[in-house]
């Protein structure tokens, strides 16, 4: 097996990217970063890029054994998250890919091209070519400002030991391309605003569904990206709390554990992004809707803290 610290995306930079850069890059990593490797907007450039992104989609079959149908839509960014496993990682760290580089390098590399012109061509994001390509940046304008994505570093958390397997490739583009790009009145609309879901006493896997079923049977399914089974156990809610938002548009599932507040956003397709908030265990904390805000309150080492964020989430 090749030898890479996959302990932390800093230790897998230093220990399988880092020995790539010309020494003058690795004693100034914040210029490489920093400076524009393309001022006169030379085309060939982006071309490069998203050439390399037809090579990652084209030798996904090798790399993950199924044809994940990398057609360069948001869909295939939630695909290949999800099969991003420990054990394929650390398939890819024994064998060679094609070109005779380590695969996990292969995919890595390939992987911040893919991803970055899925941005380009659904969402109208502009390169910004940094020198090495990979280091390359994703610049995106949408409704709520223009940003910078620095995809390669997206790729190194996802491959690391405290992410691998859990498909935070497709959360960190779920957060920051599409939920951005979204215009969440054209959200399908789930039940009255008005619908009463009480308080569910005892939250299980099990009984979350038997709840929805009940109370908000439209909202069919908690979605590829809810919490499994095994981590909504892990958090051990002492309640659970509804509330439909944006006419009907979105529900709020919140709820508080022993290490603080959850919040889940789902549309008509299930959820869509969540929010993590550290609070004491009394007093309850609450969550208002105020026109297009919520307002989450929460006791903090004794003192009460407001959060607030569009109805739409974070």
């Amino acid at each position: 097996m090749l030898s890479v610290d996959t302990r932390t995306p800093e230790s897998l930079f230093m220990s399988l990217l880092l020995p790539l850069y010309p020494p003058e890059a690795r004693a100034d990593l914040a210029r490489v970063r920093a400076v524009d490797a393309n001022p006169g907007n030379n085309p060939s450039l982006p071309a490069q890029l998203a050439a390399i992104g037809e090579v990652f989609a084209r030798l996904s079959r090798e790399a993950f054994g199924e044809d994940l149908i990398l057609d360069f839509s948001d869909a295939s960014i939630h695909r290949l998250a999800h099969r991003i496993t420990v054990e394929r990682r650390n398939r890819w760290l024994r064998e060679l890919g094609p070109d005779g580089l380590p695969l996990l390098l292969t995919v890595l590399l390939h992987g911040v091209a893919y991803l970055g012109e899925c941005v380009v061509r659904n969402h109208g994001g502009v390169w910004k070519i940094r020198n090495p390509l990979w280091e390359s940046l994703v610049s995106v304008r949408t409704r709520v400002g223009q940003g910078e994505l620095a995809v390669l570093s997206w790729w190194l958390r996802a491959l690391s030991d405290g992410e691998v397997g859990r498909g935070t490739l497709a959360e960190r583009y779920r957060m920051h391309v599409e939920e951005p790009s979204r215009e969440p009145l054209e959200l399908l609309v789930i039940a009255a605003p008005d619908r009463r879901l009480p308080r569910l006493k005892q939250p299980r896997y099990d009984t979350l569904y038997k709840y929805l079923k009940a109370h908000l049977p439209e909202l069919r399914d908690l979605g590829q990206d809810f919490p499994s089974p095994e981590r909504f156990a892990e958090l051990a809610f002492r309640w659970l709390d509804f509330l439909l938002l944006g006419e009907g548009r979105m529900l709020l599932m919140w709820g508080p554990t022993d290490h603080g507040l959850h919040l889940y956003w789902l549309d008509a397709r299930g959820f869509r992004k969540g929010m993590y908030l550290p609070a004491d265990g009394f007093p309850e904390p609450k969550v208002e809707g105020e026109g297009e805000k919520l307002r989450v309150m929460a006791s903090v080492q004794g003192k009460v803290v407001v959060h607030e964020v569009l109805w739409w989430g974070p």
